[in-house]
């Protein structure tokens, strides 16, 4: 699926400068490097202690607690299906259904091309339009199976 990646040391390190080396801003250095990548890769983690002065664990524990990271590479697009009450009674989970048989995998899994990563998350903050989802930062509402599954074709138009 994916070849060893290779990391951009200055870029990582114009990242950490950009916080000052501040230990406090290790959620905010994630994202950014998260960005980048899709995920925090794992070379990545003991520099990040040594520069922030934190321990591994700390950085193991930030990076579990919140969704917006991950430790595991993860697709090009980030899909992200609204659970919460709204979406839910809208019919969240047909739509989650389709993407999963689409995609030929669970929730919180990639596809074997490595162009999609499938996760559930509460609430997106747009209750009148559900269901939604959104792919990377771009927000899709009042789908349906058929819809939802439109939405996914047109990024993998853009990608080939």
């Amino acid at each position: 699926m994916r070849s060893k990646l290779d990391i951009d040391w200055k870029q990582i390190d114009e990242i950490i400068s950009r916080y000052e080396n501040d230990k406090e801003a290790l959620l905010m250095i994630m994202q950014d490097i998260s960005d980048i990548y899709n995920y925090v890769p794992p070379e990545i983690i003991p520099v990040l202690a040594e520069k922030l002065g934190v321990r591994k664990s700390h950085i193991f524990s930030v990076a579990t607690f919140y969704k917006t990271i991950s430790l595991v590479p993860r697709g090009k697009f980030i899909v992200h299906v609204c659970t919460g009450t709204a979406c839910h009674v809208r019919g969240a989970e047909k739509v989650m259904d389709a993407l999963k048989a689409d995609f030929k995998t669970q929730e919180g899994g990639t596809t074997a091309d490595g162009l999609f990563t499938l996760e559930g998350v509460r609430c997106i903050g747009c209750c009148a339009s559900g269901p939604v989802m959104t792919v990377n930062k771009e927000t899709h509402g009042g789908l349906d199976r058929s819809s939802a599954l439109k939405v996914i074709e047109n990024y993998r138009n853009i990608s080939s």
